[in-house]
């Protein structure tokens, strides 16, 4: 897709908000802001508790100090969902959109649903979700992280009832994970040595070993953040300045603020400036901004209306949007391009053809551009058929036009004729080969005039066959032909008649045979793009597959991690116990068949060099996980 058409926005706006209600509904004037952008997009939304200073660092990335509200007191500033849209500062073709979230856990509102529903729509429209807290990453700040733990809840990734959404599914569609710590105050060291941000989040994500409700509640928000959002990268942050200068901060420039802080917010904006990608849906589909807000509308209406948002759905109903609008911009294309291309009458239908044949190309190429899961064609042949029809049109308005000038040329070049007839010049002896003289003159010098368009001959032949009997009746009064003369005069004019037939079929078949042609190579250029897209699909799709395939190995290592520490704790002094097989079936229930397979293969084996000929636990376990 070429760079498209973006909007630069002066501040942000109100994208999603509470209605008197207080259900969630969209702001028509966002999404007026957003059907403008053609670009695609990186998102990147920032959620976390109220008061945590989500806005700067959106301001940040924004490259401005003010902008999102940051406020100073304890009532949270931002409510809703905030969007602003600028130029991406690297990708020159992407434009970036920054959403800020209403502050979780706000005791304004003391609304869990609506907290659930305003992470969920983070997540669904976001490249990268910013998870915002403050002081350390420890037990405290993931158990206020719970929202994950309901994501399979609030967001559906399959349509079909019945089907199971994997882990791996999700973590294919959810947005890549930043975690970005404010007023951090210890050092980065974990047994004595130095580690990174990074390396600091995922130690803080590792599992701890047992199976009660304690430590299940432990692991569960971890092992959702592990199998969800892939990658995962974490940002600390030092105060920024002391308290006083904190109550203005909107007011502070860098200089005014602890260099550290600075340099680590510098360092956060440049890595998500850079590792971000394009938000991105099922098929490897590219978002635009127009794209965006149609998803945005979308989900806000399945969470009005009680549904649970759904990635397939969701889909589905942004092809037919999307496919629907690529057709008529591309039809709009070809018409406005025809009309300012095509001179009418065109001398020849092949001048036509050329032109309907280069616009029609480039119109195809805009749909084919614009459109995705196109099933069977449908909307393609509906473009087809709307161009034929539009070029049908023009045809047939070519002829009219080619009539209507060869008539007046015929009016303006047979004038003289016209007057000789009508004072009876022809009528005296001789006369005949005078009139035939001056409209053999006329008729050459019709045939040399252009503009005249693809019905130059059969409008001639219309004119002859109207003055035939005009001709006759000078023939039979000349008396100066012999009847030998007359004879021939009349197998002469037969001749040329039959000749002008001859010229005029000639013309219509040259039409005919162009008509044809350009069906065929419509045909072909229909089939030649759509391969074409195909390819670029299949490209896609092996991208998409090595994602979705990358996905489940991460979730079946973090499965395989889980079963060992249960079998290790399961097998130390006893057979293992009926409540650590169902533990692990189910984690084994988030895969599909042959995934299943591959890891209870290795979970079995595992299991039997635990317990050496310890067959009939294994018999247990194959039997329990067939049920489950």
């Amino acid at each position: 897709m070429e760079s498209g058409q973006t909007v630069s926005m002066k501040g942000p706006v109100c994208l999603i908000e509470n209605d008197s209600d207080g259900k969630l509904c969209v702001v028509r004037s966002a999404l007026e802001t957003l059907s403008q952008i053609e670009q695609h997009v990186v998102v990147v939304a920032v959620v976390g508790l109220y008061r945590t200073g989500k806005s700067y660092l959106m301001n940040k990335l924004a490259g401005t100090n003010k902008g999102f509200a940051l406020g100073a007191t304890i009532q949270s500033q931002t409510k809703g969902i905030w969007m602003w849209c600028v130029p991406h500062p690297i990708k020159s073709d992407h434009t970036l959109v920054l959403l800020d979230t209403e502050g979780l856990g706000d005791v304004e509102k003391g609304d869990d649903s609506n907290d659930n529903w305003i992470f969920s729509l983070a997540v669904l429209l976001s490249s990268t979700l910013v998870y915002n807290s403050m002081g350390t990453i420890d037990n405290y700040a993931l158990e206020k992280l719970h929202y994950v733990t309901e994501l399979t809840d609030l967001i559906k990734v399959k349509s079909v009832e019945g089907d199971i959404d994997e882990s791996a599914d999700y973590v294919r569609f959810f947005p890549s994970f930043v975690w970005a710590v404010r007023d951090f105050g210890l050092e980065l060291k974990l047994d004595g040595k130095p580690i990174t941000a990074h390396q600091y989040l995922e130690n803080a994500l590792k599992l701890k070993q047992g199976t009660s409700n304690k430590i299940v509640n432990y692991n569960l928000p971890r092992d959702c953040l592990r199998k969800f959002f892939s990658p995962r990268w974490c940002f600390v942050f030092e105060r920024p300045a002391n308290s006083e200068k904190m109550k203005r901060m909107e007011e502070l420039t860098d200089a005014d603020l602890e260099p550290s802080f600075v340099k680590q917010s510098r360092d956060f904006c440049d890595h998500l400036f850079k590792e971000v990608k394009t938000k991105t849906m099922i098929g490897g589909l590219k978002v635009t901004g127009k794209m965006l807000g149609n998803l945005t509308e979308m989900y806000v209406d399945m969470i009005r209306s009680g549904q649970v948002p759904c990635l397939d759905n969701a889909v589905v109903a942004l092809a037919q949007i999307e496919n629907s609008s690529a057709l008529e911009k591309a039809k709009a294309y070809y018409q406005q391009s025809m009309a300012k291309m095509v001179v009418f009458p065109t001398e020849t239908q092949q001048q036509l053809s050329m032109v309907h044949a280069s616009m029609e190309r480039e119109a195809v190429a805009i749909f084919m551009n614009s459109s995705f899961k196109d099933e069977d064609q449908k909307y393609q042949k509906e473009l087809m058929k709307a161009l034929q029809e539009v070029y049908s049109t023009i045809c047939e308005k070519n002829l009219q036009e080619s009539q209507r000038a060869c008539t007046h040329i015929i009016e303006h070049i047979f004038a003289p004729l016209k007057v000789q007839l009508r004072n009876g010049s022809y009528m005296t002896p001789g006369g005949y080969k005078h009139y035939c003289d001056d409209l053999k003159m006329m008729t050459s010098e019709y045939r040399s005039t252009g503009g005249k368009g693809v019905k130059a001959e059969e409008v001639l032949k219309e004119y002859l066959n109207d003055k035939e009997s005009t001709g006759q009746a000078i023939l039979s009064a000349d008396q100066s032909l012999t009847e030998a003369e007359l004879k021939a005069e009349e197998e002469k004019a037969k001749r040329e008649a039959s000749e002008q037939e001859k010229r005029t079929m000639e013309e219509q078949i040259r039409v005919q045979e162009m008509l044809m042609d350009d069906q065929k190579r419509t045909h072909e250029e229909h089939k030649k793009q759509l391969l074409e897209k195909m390819e670029a699909d299949k490209e896609n799709a092996k991208v998409e597959y090595n994602r979705v395939l990358e996905a489940k190995l991460k979730v079946g290592t973090v499965i395989m991690e889980t079963s060992r520490q249960y079998i290790d704790l399961g097998l130390r002094d006893s057979p293992l116990s009926l409540t650590v097989l169902f533990t692990v079936c189910l984690h084994f229930s988030h895969l599909l068949h042959f995934e299943f397979v591959f890891y209870f293969t290795k979970f079995c084996k595992i299991l039997l060099a635990s317990q050496p000929n310890n067959y009939d636990t294994v018999f247990l376990v194959v039997v329990t996980a067939w049920y489950f």
